[in-house]
């Protein structure tokens, strides 16, 4: 008697674990980039440039257009991502220094104006692309 009793009072509990956990899940896009070395994820790429430029990034330093850098909504600052676009197979080695992109989850990275244009997608704004992480930033102690 008392398994069943207790088994009641857990089963809440674990279909609102379940719930909480599903909704996290379609919260970050349903995918999401391990921090870790030759971790992959394909997705969607946009860019950003002109308006931008000068700016204050999220991690504090000012974002220069033609630098290669990028967005990324997870990814510690200072990881070093390949980018590359799966329509024309040019690849470019970014920097994360920014938070983003935001409105459509379905985009994965912002890349710079100058990553965008290596790229090949400046035209199109936004590409499939795979994204692999290359390196992460030292911990601090």
């Amino acid at each position: 008697m008392a398994s069943a009793a207790l088994n009641k009072a857990v089963r809440p509990g674990v279909w609102i674990a379940c719930l909480m956990a599903c909704a996290a899940w379609m919260h970050c896009g349903g995918a999401s980039l391990a921090a870790t070395k030759g971790s992959t994820i394909t997705g969607k790429a946009s860019w950003y440039g002109g308006r931008f430029h000068g700016r204050k990034t999220a991690s504090g330093e000012r974002f220069d257009k033609r630098a290669m850098t990028a967005a990324h909504r997870e990814l510690p600052f200072g990881t070093k991502v390949r980018v590359t676009s799966i329509n024309t197979g040019r690849s470019v080695v970014v920097r994360i220094n920014d938070r983003g992109p935001f409105g459509r989850r379905e985009r994965i990275i912002d890349v710079s104006e100058a990553a965008a244009e290596a790229l090949g997608m400046k035209s199109a704004g936004v590409v499939k692309v795979k994204l692999e992480v290359l390196s992460t930033p030292a911990k601090k102690r």
